[in-house]
């Protein structure tokens, strides 16, 4: 593929949250040198730190963090990975590093001593659902593929159960011209990759039907010619991999259509290599038997971004309190600013281990939800 979908490995998500915390929240015996001067801090807060952090500790604009009443130890850590160069920011590096020891300990005790400031209006951070978008979005695909994604015109795909770094891809390459140009090129444009990833974890989540047998085709002869497909698309063509397809309940039309393509004008040099050898009827029977096999959804996006931040407050919910590990409060953050964190924490521009690992299969639209929500929570 010429044109890369940033990081849609939606059916990895929940992975890495699933892990206990690791290096980038390990205990430590440090202790500071001496008690916190608070009124110096705030003195401090008030000469360097008020244009972007406000009065109140609360971020003066998009995407800067709210600082007032935040966990001391993770501000203390924070402005550390400034100083030490393990956080990008050009104006908070150059600060941090002609900070004492004694500033840092008496400014972090001043914003964790403060109130939290008041949630943004629910205007300003409306809650992102990207499964629910998805199906207000999949309204304009109904024509042709159904409202639930289970085509029944000959030729036309079914979406229900499509693994979705996969459909993200196909529609990338259909805007972009990669495949045959088709009807659904006017609706293209108008979407935005939130829009296509919301799309693909909607119709992902879908429960295909039970497709009945073709009028061409012989499912029986097609089975043992699938043995090389099965390799890439799983047992009887259920993908377990959000980047492949899968086959199985597809609509055998659309399915000779694609692999005759791949002879032609569609490129995955895989694909054509194995399908050059194939006669028409060998076409038709693999077609044959994927259309009939039992497929499943591939995700569970209704209960997604639930089950998400269910793991997410395993350490950072609002009422835990653990003095021996630099986890920030998000409850209540600003949400273009939780957005710039998590991203940065999945292309590897923010250093930590942990989350690293947890951030890296998240797409923008499950950033996206992951922010929204925690930008609603009240701030505590």
């Amino acid at each position: 593929m010429k044109h890369l979908v940033l990081g849609v490995v939606l059916s990895a998500a929940l992975i890495g949250c699933s892990e206990k915390p690791d290096s980038a929240a390990k205990p430590t015996t440090e202790k500071p040198a001496a008690a916190a001067d608070v009124a110096a801090g705030k003195a401090f807060a008030e000469r360097e730190c008020k244009g972007c952090h406000g009065s109140n500790g609360g971020g003066a604009a998009p995407a800067i963090p709210h600082l007032a009443g935040q966990h001391e130890r993770y501000l203390l850590a924070s402005l550390k990975m400034y100083k030490d160069g393990k956080r990008t920011h050009a104006a908070l590096k150059q600060m941090a590093e002609n900070m004492t020891d004694a500033d840092v300990r008496n400014v972090a005790a001043y914003y964790a001593g403060l109130p939290a400031v008041a949630n943004a209006s629910p205007k300003d951070a409306p809650l992102f659902l990207p499964y629910e978008s998805g199906k207000v979005l999949s309204a304009a695909c109904a024509k042709c593929h159904n409202e639930d994604g289970n085509s029944t015109t000959p030729g036309t795909p079914g979406l229900a159960g499509q693994q979705p770094r996969y459909f993200v891809v196909a529609l990338q390459e259909y805007l972009h011209r990669e495949r045959k140009v088709d009807p659904m090129h006017a609706l293209l444009p108008r979407l935005t990759n939130l829009d296509m990833e919301s799309l693909a974890l909607y119709f992902a989540s879908q429960a295909p039907a039970q497709r009945t047998a073709p009028s061409f085709g012989d499912p029986a002869a097609g089975e043992p010619l699938t043995a090389v497909c099965g390799g890439c698309h799983g047992s009887h063509g259920v993908s377990a991999d959000a980047a492949t397809p899968t086959l199985a309940g597809q609509d055998a039309r659309y399915l000779v259509n694609s692999t005759k393509a791949y002879r032609q004008d569609r490129a995955h040099e895989g694909m054509r290599r194995y399908v050059a050898h194939l006669t028409d009827k060998d076409i038709d029977d693999i077609a044959a038997f994927y259309s009939v096999q039992k497929s499943k959804p591939a995700e569970k996006g209704a209960t997604f971004v639930q089950e998400l931040t269910e793991k997410c407050n395993r350490c950072h919910r609002a009422d835990l309190v653990n003095p021996t590990m630099a986890v920030p409060k998000i409850n209540g953050q600003d949400k273009d600013y939780l957005i710039m964190a998590l991203r940065s924490y999945r292309d590897d521009r923010r250093e930590s281990s942990m989350m690293h690992n947890m951030s890296l299969p998240y797409s923008d639209s499950i950033i996206e939800s992951i922010a929204s929500f925690y930008a609603s929570q009240p701030a505590k």
